[in-house]
């Protein structure tokens, strides 16, 4: 059942994803002649050679090093923080950036302490380095999850950056980017109350969503370094109202009130500037935001880290998270893959079973308009629910692309429901008719009727049957 969702998954996925064009590849890294770059090769976890560039000042003398790490992506290359590394270097430190590992890590696979492992590489390595002195470790996104488990296990990091942060678990978050793209775009009702939530739920249960359940708490509670985490105000993938006093009640329950917290105003997700509140990312940093980070490092690395400082301009966050429970036996994935696969038996046996019996030369099978709904309205249902359901999650970050709406409700997803009730109601009709129906059909209408009777609670469930 686990490798039947997962492949169901896999196939609406591609469905739903926008065709485009081959990506074009990656342009060489420009260094600026201010700065020097030095590239170097590390191991990471399990012996996997990584590669990076070391970027620094062309000043003398001794100066901290950071090692950035990546946010969510598959071998994402080093160029991405290329403008960050640049603007960092320009602040007197030396900046290891790295090519992501793309080896046992994928779409439905990662694991944050194999990606730790990876970073304490990369701080290795830069230790090595000449004119290094103290270093730290900065994460963006995803790597707010990764650089903090680095550092609770090093006492060779000397601080922690961290950038669009999140104190929630991986789950929790992604449901409420989704939930808060859509009603961004201005939907509302069971489709972003109910489907989207319940969608998330299955797909981490069927082990296709990595690491859902991560609980960042305890592992902030045991980071002793100095903390500098910086949202921006227009943050649409961290909700950063919720993230900054979750942070830090788990840094002090740990002992640790060194932490500085700032918000960037008209900023994005990555402290880039952002024209229209988080959707667009601009190449370059929001101002101030370098200076931030060069300041505080060097005040850290002299000895004197800020004590539980928390300023900068109130951010946005239209809509809180909810928590979100593992599902219970009946929801899990197992159990949805097999009423799949019933929905597709039964609603198809009826009209395939009719036309064989037609090949073979026997007389018409008579059918009621209501099992017909029920089996072609089922499958309509089942189906387009979820490819239209799975395509508007593959939109539903930041912008959302639920497509024409009316009174609030997708114009596709009001007719899927249309539908839903229409074999519903089938159903039932289907039902009274099978009371007075003989041998082979009535076996045949009887199975159909076993579909539309799992489909009721299954519309329910799915928010099909729901405003």
């Amino acid at each position: 059942m686990r490798r039947l969702f997962a492949a169901l998954a896999v196939a609406l996925a591609l469905v739903a994803a926008p065709a485009s064009a081959a990506p074009d590849p990656e342009p060489e890294p420009v260094v600026p002649a201010d700065l020097t770059a030095k590239e170097v090769s590390f191991s990471g976890s399990g012996g996997l050679t990584l590669h990076g560039t070391v970027l620094s000042p062309r000043t003398p003398g001794e100066r901290p090093g950071m090692v950035l790490v990546h946010g969510a992506g598959t071998g994402t290359p080093r160029t991405k923080l290329m403008g960050e590394a640049v603007e960092f270097a320009r602040r007197g430190m030396s900046v290891l950036i790295y090519d992501k590992r793309s080896e046992g890590y994928s779409l439905f696979q990662r694991d944050y302490e194999q990606l730790a492992d990876d970073a304490l590489g990369a701080v290795a390595a830069l230790r090595e380095q000449d004119g290094i002195g103290k270093v730290g470790i900065w994460g963006l996104s995803e790597g707010g999850w990764v650089a903090p488990i680095a550092a609770s296990r090093s006492p060779e990091i000397a601080f922690v950056v961290l950038v669009g942060a999140n104190s929630l678990p991986p789950l929790r978050q992604q449901t409420w980017a989704v939930a808060a793209g859509l009603r961004k775009a201005g939907v509302s009702g069971s489709l972003v109350d109910r489907a989207e939530h319940n969608l998330y739920r299955v797909i981490a249960d069927g082990g296709l969503f990595p690491e859902p359940y991560h609980d960042p708490e305890p592992v902030l509670a045991a980071v002793r370094q100095p903390v500098l985490s910086v949202w921006g105000t227009d943050d649409l993938l961290t909700p950063p109202v919720e993230s900054p006093p979750v942070m830090a009640a788990a840094l002090e329950k740990g002992g640790n009130r060194h932490y500085t917290f700032r918000f960037v105003a008209d900023a994005d997700h990555a402290a880039h500037r952002t024209p229209d509140g988080g959707v667009t990312r601009l190449p370059e940093l929001a101002p101030g935001y370098a200076d931030t980070v060069g300041s505080w490092v060097r005040q850290v690395v002299a000895g004197d880290p800020p004590t539980a400082d928390v300023s900068g301009p109130e951010p946005a966050q239209a809509s809180r998270t909810r928590q979100v429970e593992p599902p219970a036996w009946w929801e899990s994935a197992p159990v949805q893959a097999a009423a799949l696969v019933l929905f597709v038996v039964a609603f198809l046996a009826y009209p395939v079973v009719a036309l064989v019996r037609r090949l073979r030369g026997a007389s018409r099978v008579p059918g009621s308009r209501a099992a017909r709904l029920v089996s072609a309205g089922g499958l309509v249902a089942v189906l387009g629910g979820f490819g239209y359901l799975f395509s508007v999650v593959m939109s539903g970050g930041k912008l959302a692309s639920p497509g024409p709406l009316l009174a609030g409700r997708p114009v596709i997803w009001l007719a899927l429901q249309g539908v839903a009730v229409a074999v519903a109601v089938a159903t039932v009709l289907a039902a009274l008719a099978w009371r007075r129906t003989r041998g082979g059909e009535r076996a045949r209408l009887g199975l159909l009727l076993a579909g539309g009777a799992v489909f009721i609670p299954w519309g329910l469930y799915w928010g099909l049957l729901l405003p």
